[in-house]
């Protein structure tokens, strides 16, 4: 399997056992504020599909100039949408990833991004495909962190429980 490609059903695999582990809590849990670098669990969500959102866009072509654009009517759908509806919307543009990481063909292929305040980057698609696989990674680490500071436990996402899961997969099929 394409390595970019394993890393984005990863990332889709760590998104759906993160929403198993949201939906045991409280319905309250989703947007009761803690002490941390996002106040809710609701507001890391929304950052992360922001970001998914963005990234797609781009490696799609578009120019931030638009999709920065659009971002203010995404935000306000985002904040309003329960966790049933958050997590619909994360397991849409999983597929939407996973479509697009099927089509490109070739991922090592450059691709140039002009960033209004960081500038030019001359990547590749993989590349870029990583850094969103990492951005995701690191907010359900904050995640994590918020359900326990809530008191209850977080999911077991690491990319080595992952691999087990293809593993057992494997082996029950």
């Amino acid at each position: 399997m394409d390595k970019s490609l394993q890393l984005q059903q990863f990332n889709s695999w760590a998104n759906e056992k993160l929403f198993e582990k949201l939906k045991e809590l409280p319905t309250e849990m989703y947007r009761k504020e803690v002490e941390s670098v996002f106040p809710t669990i609701a507001d890391v969500l929304v950052h992360m599909y922001q970001v998914d959102y963005v990234w797609l866009q781009v490696l799609k072509g578009e120019t931030f100039e638009d999709i920065f654009n659009s971002l203010k009517q995404l935000h306000e759908e985002l904040n309003l949408a329960d966790l049933q509806n958050m997590h619909m919307k994360f397991q849409s543009i999983s597929e939407d990833y996973e479509n697009f990481i099927k089509g490109i063909g070739d991922l090592s292929a450059d691709i140039t991004v002009h960033h209004p305040h960081f500038g030019t980057l001359h990547s590749t698609y993989a590349d870029l495909n990583q850094h969103i696989v990492n951005h995701g990674t690191y907010h359900r680490g904050h995640l994590s962190a918020i359900v326990n500071q809530l008191g209850y436990k977080g999911a077991s996402i690491d990319y080595i429980f992952y691999l087990y899961s293809l593993q057992e997969n494997k082996q029950t099929s």
